[in-house]
């Protein structure tokens, strides 16, 4: 069985790493789980999961003079396999993001789940194209009309090619915010559920300067409990890897968002 979740938000800010990266290890308790870092342009998966000095990102699986095994950029960390994508500006430019279609493929035969942690924004082909390739989106909304709007229009890209919305992730909620309100905008515009409401939390703050996951450096903080909350509503459908791989090899790739 397999499934491609692409997490994304429709803007910055709203914790979608820190959220593909705890949604991924309370998966893993119940299924093989990659996590690739998609955000080629503003890639920083890498620093939350202690993969600063990784000598081979998806950066060089995507340039097309470079014959780089898939395997060499997988790493094993928090039971979890990684994909990371490097920072720099020069191997993003040299990137084929088409090729990205393949490297899914491949790393769909090992995995029950895929999470493509997506670019904030839908300005290019590179940052569709994880929405595009996904069975289903996981949307990461703040509590706030104008978050919930960017979400919106990730879900209208999605279903124009035929992504579904496996769900609503409300993270970073405050005390003082009316989650209740807005969650019920959501459930008439969304279509899937509320996974969880995430709290604001310093443990957040401090995984990330430690290189870890929430998961990892906090697992009874109160938003790591969220996440778990988030990964028991996601229901993970059944899925022939090789179907799997074959939808994502012929996948159109998107001229232009």
């Amino acid at each position: 069985m397999v499934e491609a979740f692409a997490v994304a938000s429709g803007k910055g800010g709203t914790g979608k790493t820190t959220s593909t990266l705890a949604l991924g290890m309370a998966l893993a308790e119940r299924y093989d789980v990659t996590v690739i870092d998609a955000d080629t342009g503003m890639a920083n998966l890498l620093f939350h999961a202690g993969l600063d000095d990784a000598d081979v990102t998806l950066h060089d699986l995507l340039v097309d003079e470079r014959e780089v095994p898939v395997a060499d950029a997988v790493y094993d960390r928090f039971g979890m396999s990684v994909v990371p994508c490097g920072t720099s500006l020069a191997a993003f430019e040299a990137a084929d993001p088409g090729r990205l279609r393949d490297v899914v493929a491949e790393l769909a035969a090992d995995a029950d789940v895929l999470l493509l942690d997506s670019p904030a924004a839908l300005g290019s082909k590179s940052a569709v194209l994880p929405v595009v390739l996904a069975d289903r989106v996981v949307v990461v909304l703040q509590p706030t009309v104008p978050s919930l709007s960017d979400g919106l229009k990730v879900q209208e890209y999605a279903r124009s090619y035929g992504s579904e919305t496996a769900g609503v992730l409300f993270n970073r909620v405050r005390p003082d915010e009316d989650v209740e309100a807005i969650g019920e905008q959501a459930a008439r515009y969304f279509g899937g559920t509320t996974l969880a409401s995430v709290p604001e939390s310093d443990a957040v703050r401090a995984a990330r300067r430690a290189g870890e996951p929430l998961l990892a450096h906090a697992p009874r903080d109160p938003a790591a409990d969220a996440f778990h909350e988030a990964a028991s509503n996601l229901e993970v459908r059944t899925g022939d890897a090789g179907d799997v791989a074959d939808r994502f090899r012929s996948a159109v790739v998107p001229d232009r968002p």
